[in-house]
């Protein structure tokens, strides 16, 4: 009987492995990334599918008063449309999500993306550590270097303050609404 224990409790150990990777558990080693890309429901269409990230919400996030979508869609609270994002270091590194980022928007145009004009659409990186700062500024040289964009990149890289999480409607938009609104795609640049 104890030979029987000893091997379920074994054979179960998978279980604590795959809790790891369903949608929506993050792990103690989970670690958070914060980007603002134009309109937040093709941001987060474009990051959930990256493998190692583990949970997305859209919010507001770098500016002051009010934080909902009346009052951001006005343009004069200073706040970003934003993606907060759980990710798994293991599986995709901060690095790779930031190249990621310079790549699924166009970051040298200023508080515009595609058809959306406004602050609240600009391009930023609220970043959680010293250490995504570094990275993320390196990351951003680079995009702006030979082999990435061939302008001025306008992206504001700052400390994340306070995160508002947007509308439950806003949610996972293109995934309740198929063939929405959305203007991300990765561009072929090798930076």
């Amino acid at each position: 009987m104890m030979t029987r224990l000893r091997s379920f409790a074994l054979n179960c150990s998978w279980v604590t492995s795959i809790a790891f990777f369903l949608p929506g558990v993050a792990s103690a080693a989970s670690q958070t990334a914060t980007f603002a890309a134009g309109c937040f429901w093709g941001t987060e269409e474009f990051f959930r599918k990256i493998p190692g990230v583990m949970e997305t919400q859209v919010g507001y996030e770098g500016g002051k008063g009010q934080a909902d979508y009346g009052s951001v869609s006005g343009g004069s609270t200073g706040y970003a449309e934003t993606l907060q994002l759980k990710f798994d270091p293991g599986q995709v590194s901060y690095e790779s999500l930031v190249v990621s980022f310079f790549k699924m928007h166009d970051p040298t145009t200023l508080n515009r993306q595609g058809n959306d004009r406004g602050t609240q659409y600009r391009s930023a990186i609220f970043t959680h550590t010293p250490e995504q700062l570094k990275i993320a500024e390196k990351v951003k040289a680079r995009a702006e270097g030979p082999l990435g964009w061939k302008a001025k990149i306008t992206t504001e890289i700052a400390p994340a303050t306070e995160f508002h999480p947007a509308e439950e409607y806003h949610q996972k938009y293109l995934v309740k609404n198929p063939g929405g609104y959305d203007n991300h795609s990765s561009r072929k640049l090798k930076f």
